[in-house]
């Protein structure tokens, strides 16, 4: 990587001061790696991380032998509610190592999963026609959202490829990590297309606690989970085509909904729903048209279903509906290969989290 390296970045209790240092830095040359020191430092909103860039916190130390790491030792905190992501990657060749990240509070949109967030790649709407962005890597990265269970924790959106997500840890929020097309359009409602749907994705080493969710994959192709540990969530992943499936893709060369492998996963969930969902069709926010897109190459495999009971309704006399550990909703190609539903307790260390 060429561009200039700072080390340390010097860094204190001044929430606008930090944040317009490191965007300065950010701004100033064409790539570069930015060493952040140990501690806690408030921005006062997040901040965008252009092509070519490290953004790295303090290495956490020599870890002994057969122990969990303590997790991140540089925090970079928000605390004024809005519903920019903490870091926003909007170039390619861009890494995320070594961080805490924790987002402000924040309530976005149904359709806003990209933002609120502790880190983005990409984004959902385009005005025009965007670049890909590709070489990214996100490693030792947590983001913890608190006691906030309205906005998604990790979000790779759009015209994203040749990511590489590993050992990330998730407390609270929505969505773990969220992977979802992205389309030219001024809402969701009014999407012309073309649409960009991330490939090329390696996801590893996925912890997620008392989030809503643990993850999901919205029309995606080309993408591999391997190891999840999803605790105390609604819901443990989802394998979505996506609520346009394909309609508004133009690229020959990919096929949306191929070549997908989810392995190693462990769900333990409590809710009335599932623990997982498969749905190979969707409905248009556009014009209300359902559309279907067949699975090919695809592969749940060597995960593991414990399913807690329900946690207490916010208001009696709410009716549950009926769960399942599966649901599968025309999806018959994709292949389920030892996935497994117990009540047995997961053995330690299952989940090992940092400590924000």
């Amino acid at each position: 990587m060429t561009g200039p390296e700072h080390v340390p970045v010097p860094l204190g209790t001044d929430a606008e001061l930090n944040r317009a240092h490191l965007q300065k830095l950010l701004d100033s040359a064409p790539g570069g790696t930015l060493l952040l020191p140990a501690g806690t430092y408030p921005l006062a909103h997040g901040l965008t991380v252009p092509a070519g860039w490290t953004v790295r916190g303090a290495p956490p130390g020599p870890i002994p032998t057969g122990t969990i790491p303590a997790g991140p030792v540089t925090w970079l905190t928000v605390e004024t509610p809005g519903d920019r992501p903490v870091l926003h990657v909007v170039g390619s060749g861009v890494s995320i190592l070594d961080l805490g990240l924790r987002p402000a509070p924040s309530r976005p949109g149904e359709h806003d999963g990209d933002r609120g967030t502790g880190l983005t790649v990409g984004r959902y709407l385009y005005p025009d026609a965007p670049e890909w962005i590709d070489g990214i890597e996100v490693r030792r990265v947590h983001v913890d959202h608190g006691t906030n269970r309205a906005a998604n924790a990790v979000a790779v959106m759009g015209a994203v490829r040749d990511t590489t997500v590993a050992d990330v840890t998730v407390t609270g929020g929505h969505t773990g990590v969220a992977v979802h097309w992205g389309a030219i359009g001024a809402g969701v409602d009014t999407i012309v297309g073309p649409s960009y749907h991330p490939h090329r994705l390696r996801l590893s080493g996925l912890r997620v606690r008392d989030a809503v969710e643990g993850f999901y994959l919205s029309a995606v192709h080309d993408v591999e989970v391997a190891g999840a540990c999803l605790r105390g969530v609604d819901m443990g992943f989802r394998l979505l085509a996506g609520d346009n499936t394909d309609r508004f893709h133009r690229d020959p060369q990919a096929r949306i909904c191929e070549r997908i492998e989810i392995r190693d996963a462990c769900v333990t969930w409590t809710g009335p729903l599932y623990g997982v969902r498969v749905a190979g069709w969707g409905r248009s926010e556009v014009d209300g048209l359902v559309s279907r897109v067949e699975y090919v190459d695809t592969t749940i495999r060597d995960t593991v279903l414990r399913r807690l009971p329900d946690k207490p309704a916010a208001t009696t006399g709410t009716a549950r509906r009926g769960w399942s550990p599966v649901l599968m909703e025309h999806a018959d190609t994709v292949v389920l290969d030892d996935v497994r539903l117990t009540s047995t307790p997961p053995a330690p260390p299952c989940c090992p989290l940092s400590t924000p």
